[in-house]
């Protein structure tokens, strides 16, 4: 078994979610055959992503609460649109 340790950033309702990368993060997404999505992502972006996942399992964070990835703001480019929300 391998234990991995990772620092999860406290919810604040006031101050938003909160999220954070690894210094060295590449993710990529894209819509392959019409309805499948790809993730790519190296190992800093896997590492990300779930510390961004086990974000919004926080009991505090809300339903509703969503993270929304593109080219623009965390994707590498040419990647599609990624939004993931809380239920």
């Amino acid at each position: 078994m391998i234990k991995m340790e990772l620092e999860i950033i406290d919810y604040l309702p006031e101050n938003g979610l909160a999220i954070n990368w690894e210094p060295q993060y590449k993710i990529a997404t894209k819509v392959i055959n019409n309805d499948v999505i790809r993730i790519t992502a190296n190992r800093d972006g896997l590492i990300s992503l779930a510390k961004h996942l086990l974000t919004l399992a926080l009991k505090e964070v809300k339903p509703g609460t969503h993270i929304h990835y593109d080219e623009n703001n965390s994707l590498d480019a040419g990647s599609n649109e990624m939004i993931v929300e809380k239920i």
